[in-house]
């Protein structure tokens, strides 16, 4: 068992380090770039965190990740030059200025139905705490309801998949408020500290990769802990972690809004490397897709599923831009999943914790490391 603890850090450590030297490599538009797959990379985290470690499918990740973008978002906007001269004492979005009603008042306040929703949003630092808090109420409330009436299985993915195409209507029909279809675009930028981070500014990359690091230790830790191991015993066999005492409700809720904190912090960090909220964030295929990214990098694997999003995304955005297979390259990445899935169960993670364990049980190579564990 040391042994496995042992390499596992050491593929942690190297991952740590690589995207930390990043900068060192790449320019500023590359780095962008990466950014954005980084924060996809939490997320794949956070689909590991509940369908490999507790069993539960959740196919409306995406309603989290919305949550958190939109609530940076809205910020953004109100800090942005368009909502700044607006001839208004506060900021004001220009979207809805274009969809008031002729005189109208210009005062955020009552500009629009629902533009009171926005007045808290002038803090950037309040988007950041909704950004986290809010998915984790959200999914607290959602888990108490499902989990509590012993829900699981495919009945718990139809459902949060309804949840969040629910979601995404009441987005777009509330055109007056959030910009429907449109989004929200022409943000501002993240300030902090006196310091204006710019989406294509090392130190903006630099938030992305630091906040994965410390979520992937985090989640990690999280998994390791008796609250992980009980929940993994919860997947396995629900009843019989019910016939032994255990409050499985609870350790489910606890972990699914766990995971959903994780979903709306990236798509937090999301918005401010791509300054951009859309609806699309809560479609069902970008919720599915982040059941891709786990699937391929291994669902069973905090780290594995990160580097699985991470991963699909490059092979996604260099296929998209060759100009041959600029037509094909979704079908690419779907025979890339069947391929993981039919001849890959466990993923890539799963593959490669296989191949150790067989270099370790191999003769003599085998004996010299259980003899160095006695000797620990």
């Amino acid at each position: 068992m040391a042994s496995v603890l042992n390499y596992r850090t050491w593929a942690y450590l190297a991952f740590f380090a690589a995207i930390l030297a990043l900068p060192l490599i790449g320019d500023e538009f590359w780095l962008n770039r990466v950014a954005k797959y980084l924060c996809f990379g939490m997320l794949g985290s956070a689909i590991a965190l509940t369908w490999g470690y507790a069993g539960i499918l959740n196919l409306g990740q995406g309603l989290f990740f919305g949550i958190g973008a939109y609530a940076m978002a809205m910020s953004l906007k109100l800090s942005s030059y368009t909502s700044l001269q607006q001839g208004s004492d506060m900021p004001v979005p220009d979207f809805m200025l274009w969809n008031a009603q002729p005189g109208a008042s210009t005062d955020l306040c009552c500009i629009t139905p629902g533009s009171w929703l926005w007045l808290p949003f002038q803090s950037q630092w309040f988007g950041v705490l909704v950004a986290v808090v809010l998915p984790v109420i959200v999914a607290t409330l959602i888990g108490r309801m499902i989990f509590g009436q012993r829900i699981s299985g495919v009945f718990m993915s139809i459902i949060t998949l309804a949840l969040v195409l629910l979601a995404r209507l009441v987005l777009v029909d509330a055109q007056p408020v959030t910009n429907g279809f449109n989004g929200l675009t022409d943000l501002g930028y993240f300030t902090a500290f006196g310091m204006e981070f710019d989406p294509y500014a090392v130190p903006t990359y630099y938030i992305v990769a630091v906040a994965l690091i410390v979520v992937l230790v985090l989640a990690r830790l999280l998994v390791a802990t008796q609250a992980g191991t009980i929940l993994q015993a919860t997947r396995d066999s629900q009843t019989r972690a019910l016939y032994l005492g255990y409050d499985v409700p609870a350790y489910q809720t606890f972990f699914f809004a766990a995971s959903a904190g994780m979903s709306g912090l990236a798509g937090m960090l999301y918005v401010l490397v791509a300054e951009f909220a859309s609806p699309s964030f809560l479609d069902l295929a970008f919720s599915v897709t982040m059941v891709v990214w786990a699937a391929v990098g291994g669902r069973g694997s905090i780290l594995g599923a990160c580097i699985g999003a991470i991963l699909i995304n490059t092979i996604e955005a260099r296929v998209s831009e060759t100009e041959a297979l600029v037509e094909a390259w979704k079908a690419i990445i779907g025979l890339i999943f069947v391929l993981v899935v039919i001849w890959l169960p466990q993923g890539l993670a799963g593959f490669a914790h296989d191949r150790i364990r067989q270099w370790r049980q191999r003769p003599g190579e085998g004996a010299v490391v259980l003899a160095k564990e006695a000797g620990q």
